[in-house]
């Protein structure tokens, strides 16, 4: 009984707000269905796209209940791009976009507690932040806790930010999203979202959220490659908008 009546209370909240969630994925047929199958039921649409994946990616999303868009151009902004493209040549806007990998290290379920200071007390832009207590051992790689603790403390000095991350696991008000003009095509796309919310002086906050051992094989922090480019692109935009009007 109490159960139900909680279930209630969450559909009432979330009755009159509309909710997308973003999934970009590359290779991602192992974790991918398990991410859709978990997101909260209140959620309208979860667009899982497909970034030039070899494997069957979109075959099990589609399965397990996604709407499907395709993006033949690799990079994570690239896929983001498309969501949001899709999104605008829909009739009725959606409210809020949440963003969450596909590989299944975060916890799409605590998707509410992103949203809910987003509807109940009027924030823009909500990140769900891995903290070291709640993150499973291993689950954050060495270069990601160097270039997270890099670019949030240059933030810190530079903008007066309080971010302690750059996970990917975020939500926002979808007008406030436009407003960003967002334009990074791969590595840079969290980094420039934080730091143009800074800018634009978006009422922000971070949620801490459990971070487990993903599935399969990270392609940008499980390599070197993948780890040094991705550093150089976000601090790249942190010394960028030192000096760049949005």
């Amino acid at each position: 009984m109490l159960k139900y009546t909680l279930v209630k209370t969450v559909l009432n909240l979330y009755k009159n707000t509309l909710i997308k969630v973003i999934i970009p994925a590359h290779n991602e047929a192992q974790s991918v269905a398990k991410v859709v199958k978990d997101i909260p039921d209140f959620v309208d649409e979860v667009i899982v796209v497909d970034n030039n994946s070899t494997d069957n990616t979109s075959y099990v999303a589609k399965k397990a209940g996604a709407t499907i868009c395709f993006e033949a151009q690799k990079g994570y902004g690239y896929a983001c791009l498309k969501a949001m493209a899709y999104i605008q040549n829909q009739s009725k806007s959606p409210d809020i976009v949440v963003f969450i990998d596909a590989d299944y290290s975060d916890y799409p379920e605590q998707l509410t507690s992103l949203v809910e200071p987003i509807i109940e007390e009027n924030y823009d832009f909500v990140i769900g932040a891995r903290k070291k207590l709640l993150r499973e051992k291993g689950a954050m790689t060495l270069p990601q806790r160097f270039g997270n603790a890099l670019a949030t403390s240059l933030m810190r000095l530079m903008y007066g930010a309080k971010f302690t991350d750059l996970s990917p696991f975020r939500a926002i008000k979808y007008h406030k999203l436009l407003s960003l003009n967002m334009q990074d095509k791969t590595y840079g796309w969290t980094v420039e979202m934080q730091l143009k919310a800074l800018k634009h002086n978006l009422k922000y906050k971070e949620e801490p959220v459990k971070y487990r051992n993903r599935i399969g094989k990270s392609k940008v922090s499980g390599t070197i490659k993948g780890a040094v480019m991705a550093g150089i692109k976000i601090l790249s935009w942190v010394f960028k908008y030192a000096f760049v009007k949005v």
